[in-house]
């Protein structure tokens, strides 16, 4: 860890440079989605007057739906007691909650060259996933389906979600990847716009293996290091 920011933050690399990629880590606990969306707006702002780095929040939400701008009303619960929040970020429904690891990328892509943000994204999931002891991949979506971005297991399973959205070359938004959620939250809803595809998590993955789940530090620490802000 490095320096510490605002309450709970902690800022890797003050001082002593970026990560591998150039990236700032800051690493949260747990933050309301409301109170992260408004960080993470700041962020952007001040990434793109050149006042930070390249940053990565590494955070968990309390429980909470998040849905785009082009999410069915009949994908979404009709009686929720979880709060439904609607987000300017690419993707469909999706749950966040505690057990879960959330990723927001601030990057200048102007600064870093023409590139596909996101499968750079799921690459490093993959990378980070197998570094733990999981074999994951990506997909590619067929022409007219629904997106099948983001990182799943062999078998069909979807272990994390990406969401990001690109204004003036600078990112914001990111991942979602399940440690050891509520799975059942994932089933009262039609989550990533896939009706009757199952959610799973690294908990799930390794109990299928006969072992524990890493820590969630570790996995922090696996998913940094792939996406260049360790």
């Amino acid at each position: 860890m490095g320096a510490v920011g605002r309450a709970g933050e902690s800022i890797s690399g003050e001082g002593e440079g970026e990560g591998e990629g150039g990236i700032e880590r800051v690493d949260l606990g747990e933050v309301p989605y409301e109170e992260a969306v408004e960080r993470m707006t700041g962020w952007v702002g001040q990434r793109r007057a050149g006042e930070i780095p390249d940053r990565l929040a590494l955070l968990s939400h309390p429980p909470v739906i998040t849905y785009g701008s082009r999410t069915p009303p009949a994908e979404l619960p009709a009686d929720s007691p979880i709060p439904l929040v609607p987000v300017d970020r690419g993707g469909q429904a999706t749950y966040h909650g505690p057990g879960q690891l959330i990723g927001y990328l601030v990057l200048n892509l102007r600064e870093r060259g023409p590139a596909d943000i996101v499968r750079q994204v799921e690459h490093a999931l993959i990378d980070a996933c197998a570094t733990l002891g999981f074999e994951t991949l990506r997909r590619d979506t067929p022409p007219g389906a629904q997106s099948l971005v983001g990182v799943w297991t062999p078998d069909g399973a979807k272990l994390a979600s990406i969401g990001m959205r690109i204004r003036a070359g600078v990112t914001s938004h990111g991942f979602a990847l399940n440690i050891a959620p509520d799975l059942t939250e994932f089933t009262r809803f039609t989550a990533c716009g896939l009706p009757g595809v199952p959610m799973t998590s690294l908990a799930e993955l390794a109990a299928h293996q006969g072992r524990s789940a890493p820590p969630e530090a570790e996995v922090r620490d696996a998913v940094a290091k792939a996406l260049g802000a360790a």
